[in-house]
């Protein structure tokens, strides 16, 4: 039987002062390229200001630009180096556009896949295959798109890190949208799956599940408002969550600090999955995850 493609000659395993040294832990993506979707508001917002921050020269698919166009000037402002594209990531033939045009000035060595949506929010028991394929394609189908256009450049420069972002509703049962839910595990799986696959290439694989954390799209301010002495029951560590938590551990996934990580989701949750999840409130008649009364 001939050998697979993707199984590339055996290499002998590092030895201790082979392993990458962190140069400068200020700038931990110092020369590098990083491709952020959804970079324009938000956690992907975020994750690309940090990812400046620490010497990468950021490359943002988004859909609106206006959203994009600002988060490249307050990159900028800041002295670091950042593009924003037009970019439906939903659409493969944008995808593609976009993948040409970025890696026709430079290789990449970091990819982000941040663009997710829980809406429409529709009840499973009056959800329609349309729903289905929405969800499909806003949290699923464009990991996989951006990931195929990006993979084979990546291990033929010699590897790097991908990080997608999911939600801890992939980790743990969520009632109120299964549909949601289950595209988000799927993506869960296809970071373990793919890190299988390719860590021989170079190229590390994990994602990072974010829960309440306060972005344009769930805005847990104006949701709580009343309510800021629940946040000590709602998740253990006791507050709110930022973009920025988000980014900080994108960060560390992104860069040689997690030289020996791969094929991991980990919750960035303030630790809600540790601590419980959705319960049942018979006085709302509903699930939550935010108890009103204690």
């Amino acid at each position: 039987m001939p050998p697979s493609p993707d199984a590339p000659d055996p290499v002998r395993p590092p030895e201790p002062t082979d392993v990458p040294a962190i140069d400068d832990w200020n700038r931990l993506l110092e020369g590098r390229v990083a491709v952020v979707t959804g970079g324009g508001a938000g956690i992907g917002a975020a994750i690309a200001r940090l990812f400046a921050q620490h010497g990468a020269r950021v490359e943002i698919a988004e859909i609106d630009p206006e959203r994009g166009d600002a988060t490249v000037a307050a990159i900028t402002a800041a002295g670091g180096h950042a593009r924003a594209h037009r970019c439906d990531v939903t659409d493969p033939d944008q995808v593609g556009v976009f993948a040409a045009t970025v890696l026709a000035d430079h290789p990449v060595s970091v990819l982000v896949n941040n663009v997710g949506d829980y809406r429409p929010a529709v009840r499973f028991r009056s959800s329609t295959p349309e729903s289905w394929r929405t969800m499909y394609d806003i949290n699923c189908f464009h990991v996989f798109a951006v990931t195929q256009a990006f993979l084979d450049p990546m291990i033929a420069a010699g590897g790097g890190s991908i990080v997608n972002v999911h939600s801890v509703e992939a980790m743990r049962g969520y009632p109120t949208n299964p549909v949601y839910g289950a595209m988000k595990a799927a993506v869960a799986a296809f970071t373990t799956d793919l890190a299988v696959m390719v860590g021989r290439h170079g190229v590390r694989v994990n994602a990072i599940g974010p829960d309440l954390c306060q972005t344009p799209q769930v805005d847990y301010l104006s949701g709580s408002v009343g309510l800021e002495h629940l946040w000590s029951a709602w998740a253990p560590v006791g507050r709110l969550g930022w973009p920025e938590d988000q980014a900080r551990v994108a960060l560390f996934l992104a860069s040689d600090l997690s030289a020996f990580v791969t094929g991991h989701n980990i919750p960035v949750d303030g630790g809600t999955r540790a601590g419980g999840g959705w319960f049942w409130s018979p006085t709302e008649r509903r699930f939550v995850n935010r108890p009103r009364t204690l």
